[in-house]
């Protein structure tokens, strides 16, 4: 189930609820019972296993990857 970031605007206070995502719109009340809250927008960070190699980027040369002899 996702997790899903609020702020409080009367205490400042953030704080997390898990909660199916079809009700990621719903209002949330701050633990301290305030009803004025503000769903934040959170990032997530993707990263490959420590196994996988680094991608190897293909030689470039000019403005058009040296093709055409003008790199």
């Amino acid at each position: 189930m996702p997790t899903y970031a609020y702020r409080c605007r009367e205490c400042t206070g953030t704080f997390e609820l898990q909660r199916p995502m079809s009700e990621s719109s719903a209002p949330a009340t701050c633990p301290d019972g305030h009803a004025d809250t503000v769903k934040l927008l959170t990032t997530i960070a993707l990263t490959g296993s420590a196994n996988s190699p680094a991608p190897v980027s293909a030689p470039s040369g000019g403005c058009c990857g040296g093709g055409c002899g003008c790199g």
